[in-house]
């Protein structure tokens, strides 16, 4: 039997097609203003059609070394991603049993997704540069001059960004966790370690990809965390920023098109990742099934 949907249902899908539209229609926009002619401009309507701005791209903007940035972008946000996901599952592991201050410890550690960006970048600078003065005032200065850094204080930064997100994965994980699994790996006589290889990490896998993606996406796009705590050479979003001050050419369309590309080719391999190490395991699983038999 056919069902009649009510005026109300195309209300709704007329809404929530126009909320998508804003969310996207900007990124749509620039996407499409990115392939403008060489007399190309800023908006519409478009002048030719042609590869012409990714062609200056490829030659840098100005004084600015573009490719740089996003070399350096690229290896944070591969230590960040690093790092959030090894630290994540650690922390999912401790949070298993209850200890004294377990509580207040997840509170803190979680704080900082409501905090300002901002006033967390401005802490941890101050934090770097009382660091710097300590150093000084005992005759260990660092050669360039101050302990900030990409891979120090702004690696700090990020993960203040990353980490709570990972974290409250990999609670919610190991909460739904059968340690029935644990309990029949020691019991056939495998270590600690080789419990958590060979039986807890294959399980929780596809949420590992997920925690990765958080950490990769999240330390390429963020600038608020980075801006003060940066130190040196900026990161592809600083840089950004900067040109849409002093680019006014298409070519600033063609660097936006192009890190919103890797953003989700990260995002496609991720869920490609994710997707085939769960079919993976419930393709052990039914063969493990069929043995028994």
């Amino acid at each position: 039997m056919s069902e009649t949907r009510s005026p109300a249902f195309y209300y709704l899908a007329g809404f929530f097609a126009l909320f998508v539209l804003f969310l996207y229609g900007p990124t749509l926009t620039i996407f499409i203003l990115s392939f403008q002619g060489p007399e190309g401009g800023l908006t519409f309507p478009m002048r030719g059609f042609s590869l012409h701005w990714f062609g200056v791209l490829w030659q840098g903007l100005g004084v600015v070394d573009v490719w740089a940035a996003i070399a350096r972008s690229a290896k944070l946000g591969i230590v960040v991603t690093v790092l959030t996901v090894v630290l994540s599952v650690m922390a999912g592991l401790a949070f298993r049993r209850r200890f004294i201050g377990s509580t207040l410890l997840f509170y803190v550690a979680i704080a900082s997704l409501i905090l300002p960006s901002i006033v967390v970048s401005l802490g941890i600078a101050l934090e770097f540069r009382i660091f710097d003065d300590v150093l000084k005032a005992y005759g260990l200065a660092p050669p360039s001059g101050s302990s900030m850094g990409l891979f120090t204080s702004a690696l700090g930064a990020h993960l203040t960004w990353t980490l709570p997100f990972g974290m409250l994965i990999m609670l919610v994980v190991f909460n739904r966790f059968n340690p029935a699994y644990e309990e029949a790996a020691r019991d056939l006589g495998a270590t600690p370690w080789q419990t958590f290889r060979h039986v807890v990490l294959p399980i929780i896998s596809p949420y590992l990809v997920g925690v990765a993606l958080f950490g990769f996406t999240l330390s390429w796009d963020e600038i608020a965390r980075t801006s003060q705590a940066v130190g040196g050479p900026n990161t592809l979003p600083l840089e950004l920023q900067g040109l849409t001050s002093t680019v006014t050419t298409p070519a600033i369309y063609a660097l936006g098109t192009m890190t919103t590309t890797v953003s989700f080719l990260v995002i496609g391999l991720t869920l490609g990742t994710g997707l085939y190490l769960r079919r993976r395991r419930m393709r052990g699983a039914s063969d493990a099934g069929k043995g028994t038999i």
